[in-house]
């Protein structure tokens, strides 16, 4: 026995020591001694997984009351007047008998949308000697004074006003608050961990004081942008404020108040500690029979646990169109007695907020989470001794594995490893389901997989076959589909650079870090996989040279190595196909509810400079030239013009046998030579006539425009907007707006200038 253990000694001491050497460093991250601003972020990436791959169920106690586009369409534009919102709060409190209602919007400006304002300026003013015009004014008041109606609407309901908190340098308290929570006298000396602000925007007094409550809807995004938190107290000078999800909440339970729970005495705490921090144990809200008490973080926030992807049929909260609330023709079994939040979906409104189930969460739906979590009393929280339960799981893990992997081969390094993963992340989610504690794990899944592929890697992997596998993966910088035909007829080329004509493509994804977001790992792996094997193809399939990959973009040129004549129209003819290509992939991502491909390509033919070029470490066949640069520069303007393919003035010339549409005359970053740009359509002898004649009447109005006949370049415009919406033209109708109001210089040309790559 002791034999064996120093033969394993002196095997594997090295590897030991690696092993505790990677514990340690794990260990010291996790106590604070070395930064960890990664590690917590991929921290978050798990707690935000967590929340993903639970199931949605339909909450049947809370429902928001959606301000959504049928409802804008069918009532008028947002904001209603305060008669219909009195209406809707009339119908949600008395015909639906809401247990509470929270307004996700703030009411701060008068509503004048009736005309009484004006009319009382009238009647103190010039009219203010018709006493029978004051007299008919003041009979008329109940049916025109809105914000009265609404007021009335409100008195005695149980409804909760939200406002907004504000700590921007210009920002000035405007409306009214409601009544303080408690305040700072009510602390007893002790002092509040949580967030201070300075300004409001909160609802017209009148308003505020007839509503039962109010409560403010700041949240408190992470570093990343994501909503993880929300404040549940607020300060605001030397008074403390409930947030409105609280608010709602309490007023539902019919509880008269929140108060801080501090720790007493006998804790941990001397009683310098309890006077100097607080030591805020819980929030308290008074209700019978029992109080309810909230497990509070840090700035007094507690953490969101989201149910469902948000939005309508995101399978957590029932949505009701606020305009079948109004007119009171949703069902009352599936409406009555609940707790309903106002708010909106509509993109245009801006209340979509980024979470870690949805780039696009509705801001309302971050309340409806924070209420169930309230009324249920299942909140997630980190606890106190998350940063000792890491420690000792890295403990654990690093004993046990760097034990035990120098001695197993690598079928079972690969299970034991697995199985270490598997079993540390299958607790930690059992942990937060069951328990709903929030404990970390990132360290240790990096201390897994740290100490697997070091022992894996030890010595053979990491020398020489490491060497090898790179010198075998990166050291062929010709595309293997050219290897092929060089291998053929190596006479009829070189790899020397040269200078030749030639078309050069880059292609790019529009709004990849909105795909990114929404998308798990693998997903995106297979989504941007599938779609550059789709574009790679096109460009392969006729003659194309693949260049590189950057990024999301695609790299590529025609008309080397091999020579191609007609390389302009092979260029031209890929791009259209390209967009048809993501048409039908399209197709099979949406059965995969993943989001829509679009795709800007840029075009431009002109002498560049092509052959071997690199360095000493790694060569590439590519390409480069102003030309090239300027091809880069149409790409990324695509978005600005709406088109999905760009092509410069040398292209259309080299690639007759198409039909364009000239868009601009443009000076792009580093060019002081204006250039046309043009949209490709289609094969000339393929146009329908339909667009053929709505591209003659563009080019019309184009030359009307340049020729600064703003009133015939907009009626064009519009006529061609009317039968056909594009952002095209919105884009020239706004700049004509422009030019009207601050008109060109005398010896303008007509030319878009962008400063912008």
């Amino acid at each position: 026995m002791l034999r064996r253990l120093r033969q394993a000694l002196a095997k594997y001491w090295a590897r030991w020591l690696l092993a505790l050497a990677l514990t340690g460093v794990a260990a010291s991250q996790v106590i604070g001694l070395l930064p960890g601003e990664w590690v917590g972020r991929l921290d978050l990436f798990f707690y935000d997984l967590r929340m993903r791959v639970v199931k949605a169920e339909l909450d049947p106690r809370i429902v928001i009351v959606d301000i959504d586009e049928r409802s804008i369409a069918e009532l008028g534009r947002w904001p209603w007047s305060r008669d219909v919102v009195a209406k809707l709060v009339t119908q949600m409190t008395q015909n639906y008998q809401a247990a509470s209602v929270g307004f996700d919007v703030v009411f701060a400006e008068p509503d004048t949308s009736s005309g009484y304002t004006r009319l009382e300026q009238l009647a103190k003013g010039e009219l203010k000697d018709v006493p029978q015009f004051a007299r008919q004014l003041q009979s008329l008041k109940p049916e025109m004074d809105y914000d009265a109606r609404l007021a009335e609407a409100l008195r005695g309901q149980p409804v909760v006003m939200g406002y907004n908190l504000s700590n921007e340098p210009n920002a000035i308290p405007k409306g009214q608050l409601p009544p303080p929570a408690f305040t700072v006298a009510d602390l007893g000396g002790r002092r509040l961990d949580v967030t201070h602000w300075r300004a409001y925007g909160a609802n017209l007094p009148q308003l505020q004081s007839a509503a039962r409550s109010g409560g403010f809807f700041n949240p408190l995004p992470d570093d990343d942008g994501l909503i993880r938190t929300v404040p549940l107290v607020a300060q605001v000078g030397d008074n403390f404020y409930e947030s409105l999800a609280l608010a709602t909440a309490r007023v539902a339970l019919n509880g008269k108040r929140i108060k801080p729970i501090f720790l007493q005495n006998d804790a941990v705490l001397s009683d310098e500690q309890l006077r100097d921090y607080g030591a805020l144990d819980s929030i308290a809200v008074e209700v019978k029979p029992d109080p309810l008490f909230i497990p509070v973080e840090r700035h007094l926030t507690t953490l969101v646990t989201y149910r469902g992807h948000g939005g309508p049929g995101g399978g957590a909260f029932r949505y009701v169109p606020a305009v079948d609330v109004v007119r009171g023709t949703y069902p009352h079994d599936k409406l009555d007695g609940r707790i309903m939040l106002v708010g909106t979906t509509v993109p245009g409104l801006n209340d979509l907020r980024a979470t870690p189930v949805s780039p696009v969460y509705p801001g309302v739906e971050v309340h409806a989470n924070l209420i169930a979590s309230i009324i249920d009393g299942d909140f997630k929280a980190r606890p106190e001794f998350a940063v000792g339960f890491d420690l000792l799981q890295v403990l654990f893990i690093g004993l046990l594995l760097g034990l035990l992997l120098p001695m197993l081969g690598p079928l079972w390094s690969i299970l034991l490893t697995l199985a270490s993963a598997l079993g540390i992340g299958g607790f930690n989610f059992w942990l937060y389901n069951a328990g709903g504690m929030v404990l970390p794990l990132a360290t240790a899944l990096l201390l897994i997989t740290a100490l697997f592929v070091c022992n894996l890697g030890w010595g053979y992997l990491f020398e020489y076959r490491n060497r090898k596998a790179i010198v075998n993966l990166f050291g062929e910088y010709v595309a293997p589909e050219l290897v092929a035909e060089m291998a053929a007829n190596p006479e009829s080329y070189n790899m020397e650079g040269e200078i030749r004509e030639l078309t050069v493509m880059f292609s790019d994804v529009r709004g990849f870090t909105s795909i990114s977001e929404s998308l798990p790992p693998n997903e995106l792996r297979e989504y941007i996989n599938a779609y550059l094997t789709a574009m790679s193809e096109d460009i392969r399939n006729d003659r194309g040279t693949l260049d590189k990959y950057i990024g999301d973009a695609v790299m590529a040129f025609w008309g080397a190595p091999l020579e191609v004549p007609d390389h302009a129209a092979r260029a031209v003819a890929t791009a259209l196909r390209m967009q048809q290509t993501t048409l039908l992939l399209n197709e099979e991502f949406a059965k995969r509810n993943w989001p829509p491909l679009k795709i800007g390509v840029g075009l431009n033919t002109g002498q560049m400079r092509v052959g071997d070029m690199g360095s000493k470490i790694r060569k590439a066949y590519t390409v480069m030239g102003d030309a090239v640069n300027l091809s880069s520069r149409l790409e990324s303007i695509t978005k600005v013009y709406g088109v999905g393919v760009l092509v410069g003035h040398a292209t259309r010339e080299a690639a007759p046998q198409f039909a364009y549409r000239e868009l601009d005359r443009v000076r792009v970053k580093g060019k002081n030579e204006p250039v046309p740009i043009y949209e490709p359509l289609a094969l000339e002898a393929e146009l329908d006539a339909g667009l053929r004649a709505e591209v003659e009447q563009w080019h019309a109005a184009l030359v009307a425009l340049r020729a600064q006949r703003w009133d015939e370049a907009e009626a064009s415009i519009l006529a061609l907007r009317e039968s056909r919406a594009r952002g095209l033209y919105d884009l020239y109708l706004e700049r004509i707006i422009h030019y009207r109001s601050d008109p060109p210089p005398a010896d303008w040309d007509g030319v878009t200038t962008f400063e912008t790559k």
